[in-house]
């Protein structure tokens, strides 16, 4: 009886796949070792050492963050800290006061300062970037 050739065309997992497997770490870990060796002796300095305690005039955060970073800069650090934490508070709560206000002028006087707030929000936050 003839073989099948499927047999014939099969490489065994095991030993073939290990083997290769190894020789790309060894190569990996060879290419690692080299820039490490290029690092080592042809160090990059670009500028001074970072100092934590200092941040340079040009860092800026992002976009979204702009305007508690501008908030920062104008008022007590304690209160600047606590002042985003209350109003993401706030915000997990609000849902559970929807039902004291049911007249027309509360819900008003709710979206005249929701407004506001977005107001400064967008304000600070443009005002953070030009500064």
């Amino acid at each position: 009886m003839a073989q099948n050739t499927d047999e014939q065309k099969t490489i065994p997992f095991y030993p073939t796949h290990i083997k290769s497997e190894i020789r790309v770490v060894w190569i990996l870990i060879g290419i690692v070792a080299v820039i490490g060796m290029i690092a080592l002796f042809n160090p990059v300095g670009l500028e001074e050492p970072a100092d934590p305690m200092v941040t340079p005039d040009h860092v800026k955060p992002e976009w979204y963050f702009l305007a508690l970073y501008q908030l920062l800069k104008y008022i007590p650090k304690t209160i600047g800290v606590l002042i985003p934490i209350v109003g993401v508070l706030l915000l997990l709560i609000w849902p559970f006061f929807t039902k004291i206000y049911d007249s027309k002028k509360k819900m008003r006087l709710r979206m005249i300062g929701s407004a506001v707030f977005i107001i400064i929000v967008i304000a600070t936050t443009i005002w953070g970037w030009y500064s």
